[in-house]
């Protein structure tokens, strides 16, 4: 009898975006050579339609690119999809980065940058991307659906609801919110808030975390404007409340 051989595992798919060709060059051999499939786009209108229509696993966008920055993509991005994306940002411009972080991109990296850098931030957000989505083999039993008063997380299906009404969530906001809700009542401080939205030693400051709560409250208030289950307890950190 002959041995069954598992099949290779897929491949995830990066695309980029970036007006700057030397960048999209060099970038996308070092991710190749990673193991990963790339595709590379030097204007946002373009990049755009296809992000939509054939989704990547993950996006790296450049901010400052002309005809359709990536603010403006990125916005207009998440009218429809949640797919993971990661900014690249001019070194000294944190309001770039605010933006970004509050219109809904799961991280930044400030240029110039390093590959080895970025190739590890993609990878973090991409085993996030799995283990919410519980994991591609088939073989782990998918995280339990966690439900607390009008909250319902899917973590298997990356589904988020809000009395019965769809939420949309990026994998770092469901990540932060998942760790609130697990432990109704308990205050999380920003440190343990960034342990489970970034790991791997991958340094982000305060106001990372912040940015995305901000969004996270935005994203249900559309839904309920009366929403406040999320609290800030000021010189703390976060808690989720139930009641």
């Amino acid at each position: 009898m002959s041995a069954t051989t598992a099949p290779a595992p897929r491949s995830s798919t990066i695309a980029l975006v970036d007006d700057d060709r030397n960048i999209l060059t060099s970038v996308s051999i070092a991710l190749q050579a990673e193991g990963f499939l790339t595709r590379v786009y030097s204007d946002g209108e373009a990049a755009l339609k296809a992000l939509i229509d054939n989704p990547p696993d993950l996006a790296v966008l450049d901010i400052k690119m002309p005809r359709l920055d990536g603010l403006e993509l990125l916005r207009r991005l998440r009218e429809k999809s949640a797919i993971p994306v990661i900014f690249l940002t001019s070194k000294d411009d944190e309001l770039d980065e605010a933006l970004g972080l509050a219109m809904g991109a799961d991280d930044y990296i400030a240029k110039p940058f390093s590959q080895r850098l970025l190739i590890a931030r993609i990878r973090a957000i991409l085993r996030r991307t799995e283990a919410a989505g519980g994991g591609e083999s088939g073989e782990e039993a998918p995280a339990p659906v966690l439900e607390r008063g009008r909250l319902t997380m899917d973590p298997a299906r990356h589904k988020v609801t809000w009395g019965g009404a769809n939420v949309t969530l990026t994998v770092t906001e469901f990540m932060i919110l998942e760790t609130l809700a697990q432990r109704p009542g308990i205050v999380r401080t920003r440190n343990q808030l960034m342990d489970a939205a970034y790991q791997d030693d991958i340094y982000v400051d305060d106001r990372t975390i912040d940015s995305h709560i901000k969004r996270v409250r935005r994203k249900f208030r559309q839904v309920d404007p009366g929403f406040d289950a999320i609290e800030t307890l000021y010189g703390a950190g976060y808690r989720f409340s139930d009641e």
